[in-house]
């Protein structure tokens, strides 16, 4: 189980502090920051910035009176200070810096000062995590959402792929970052680990995408029981774990921030919202994640967390459909999927003639669904099409 100083003590603290634009926070565990007894040893240390403001709480593990504290000791120093501390020092577990932006909480802890871009963009330093978001659709995603201005969590089972992209994005010197944390979303305790991690780093979560899903088309003769696990495992199970660890973070938020509102967003398909030949196991894994949306929904929204899925069709530029040897072009080729169907092409065609817009989904498609979605506040439980037309809603 994570540690409740992380997913409790460190969201409560960032709305703490948020008097007005939200901040972002660090949580350091360097063993010369745990080892701190008093303010005057930490202004000793070489990087801690000169004249800041430091607010010491006494040692303790217990989350309640750790928050009780703070409670108390932040209302005296807004009073006194007119602005909140740069620096809380959690006796024996370690300090966190505070800061309007990611570059800023950097250079309190150590890094050297430099000219960067302010993105002042559509979700402008919210903190928000894609699992499967080193590359393909997740990636695109990713990359969108931190161009306008997000601090993006790019989780993932691909550490090299992952941390390049990463690198990638942070190299475009803005003062929001792009992190990376590896995960298997369909393990309980990797999933609990990547909330934890961006925590750590950025202290909170605003938004989790939900993306992290695979697909292994074929009908009842060629399926596996194997499988079938394992696109349940991936498909549906890992959005449970996502939406179950995330939510205990975004709640400890809403506790100290009234009206404070937060996402969890599936990327479910068009698959979710109409059955779909020789291809059950996806079909029925994102049915069941709708059904775990409007669920989750109604549990949450009291939270102020919205819970919604965005429902793609055809996404035919990605590797999803066009890789050429596991891409479903290839993979409803080989099925008979299509009638008559004997290259890719002509796969692709009979799937382009099916939508009225006379096109495959596009990342930018499903990223102003995704600002829709955290932009309102009046919507919770939805399976939004992004179909260019192929579905509607009945």
């Amino acid at each position: 189980m994570t540690n409740p100083i992380i997913t409790r003590v460190i969201p409560a603290i960032r709305m703490l502090t948020s008097t007005a634009a939200i901040k972002v926070v660090r949580f350091d565990q360097r063993s010369e920051l745990v080892a701190v007894e008093d303010e005057e040893d930490l202004r000793a240390i070489s990087f801690i910035k000169k004249g800041s403001g430091i607010l010491v709480v006494d040692e303790t593990i217990d989350p309640t009176e750790i928050l009780d504290d703070l409670t108390v000791k932040l209302s005296a120093w807004s009073t006194s200070n007119n602005n909140q501390p740069d620096y809380i020092l959690l006796k024996g577990i370690g300090l966190i810096a505070i800061a309007d932006n990611a570059y800023d909480l950097d250079v309190l802890l150590g890094a050297s000062p430099k000219e960067l871009k302010n993105i002042n963009g559509r979700v402008q330093q919210k903190i928000i995590l894609v699992t499967g978001g080193a590359q393909g659709f997740g990636g695109g995603i990713a990359e969108l959402l931190y161009a306008q201005g997000a601090n993006v969590v790019i989780a993932d089972l691909n550490e090299q792929t992952g941390t390049a992209m990463a690198d990638a994005l942070n190299s475009n010197n803005q003062t929001n970052q792009a992190f990376f944390t590896p995960v298997n979303v369909s393990n309980a305790e990797s999933v609990e680990l990547m909330i934890a991690a961006t925590v750590k780093h950025f202290g909170g979560l605003d938004a989790i995408i939900s993306n992290a899903g695979i697909l292994r088309a074929g009908g009842l003769d060629e399926m596996t029981p194997e499988t079938f696990a394992l696109m349940t495992d991936v498909n549906y199970n890992g959005y449970f774990l996502c939406a179950k660890y995330a939510s205990v973070v975004m709640k400890a938020q809403s506790k100290y921030k009234e009206n404070y509102f937060t996402d969890i967003i599936q990327i479910n398909s068009k698959s979710g919202l109409k059955g779909s030949n020789r291809n059950f196991a996806y079909a029925g894994g994102k049915f069941g994640g709708i059904g775990l949306t409007q669920s989750f929904a109604m549990e949450l929204m009291p939270n102020k967390i919205k819970v919604n899925s965005i429902c793609p069709g055809n996404f035919f530029e990605g590797p999803l459909w066009s890789d050429p040897e596991k891409g479903l072009f290839v993979q409803y080729l080989r099925a008979g999927k299509v009638p008559g169907a004997k290259e890719i092409e002509d796969v692709k065609a009979f799937y382009e003639a099916q939508v009225p817009a006379g096109r495959g989904c596009r990342v930018i498609d499903v990223v102003r669904a995704i600002f829709y979605v955290i932009e309102q506040e009046y919507e919770t439980g939805q399976a939004i099409p992004v179909t260019g037309g192929q579905n509607m809603l009945n």
